[in-house]
């Protein structure tokens, strides 16, 4: 797993074999498993996660309705908003798929980027890629159909459909489950 870490790292930041041995000293590595429940609406974290494998889900509840914003899967960032502005989060985070994540805080990344200052680089670069992407993602899901996203996902992140349950998937396109399989059902159809 460190290997795929340090092939992330490397398309931002060169590292040398100290800064990576100063790295995995600070045992940041966690196996999790599915199903298990990182953050709670109300709860306060100083957690922010990387997937090196396996699948988180964002999500709120809704009059008793899960609504699902957001899949990340590997090499994947989520900084909860909760851990930025210091109040109780307001939607889950729970993993859909056994999972190892990288987890840190707040105290661990001031400790990182003063000893090694091109971290603090590499997170600037991160972050505004994270950004722009979201912003991208946010504009094609307000002016498309339900269709087009499903098309969207199917081109984008096709290992979805075989990792996320289906109505986790429908809630995520915004649309129902049934909804779902008759979207399905008809883009099939237009193929045949």
């Amino acid at each position: 797993m460190q290997d795929i870490l340090f092939e992330f790292i490397s398309k931002y930041v060169f590292l040398t074999e100290d800064e990576k041995n100063a790295l995995l000293s600070l045992d940041l590595f966690h196996s999790v498993k599915k199903g298990k429940v990182l953050l709670k609406e109300g709860q306060k974290s100083q957690d922010s996660y990387f997937v090196l494998k396996g699948c988180l889900r964002a999500y709120y509840i809704i009059d008793a309705e899960e609504k699902t914003t957001a899949f990340y899967t590997e090499l994947d960032a989520l900084t909860p908003h909760c851990v930025i502005n210091k109040a109780p989060s307001h939607y889950f985070i729970s993993c859909v798929e056994d999972s190892i994540l990288l987890v840190s805080n707040s105290d661990i990344e001031i400790e990182v980027n003063s000893k090694f200052p091109k971290f603090e680089v590499m997170c600037r670069m991160l972050s505004e890629e994270l950004l722009a992407k979201k912003q991208i993602d946010f504009d094609e899901f307000k002016t498309s159909s339900p269709e087009q996203r499903y098309l969207n996902l199917l081109q984008k992140r096709p290992d979805l459909l075989q990792r996320v349950p289906q109505h986790q998937l429908a809630s995520y396109l915004g649309i129902k489950p049934q909804s779902l399989s008759r979207l399905r059902a008809r883009i099939l159809e237009k193929k045949s």
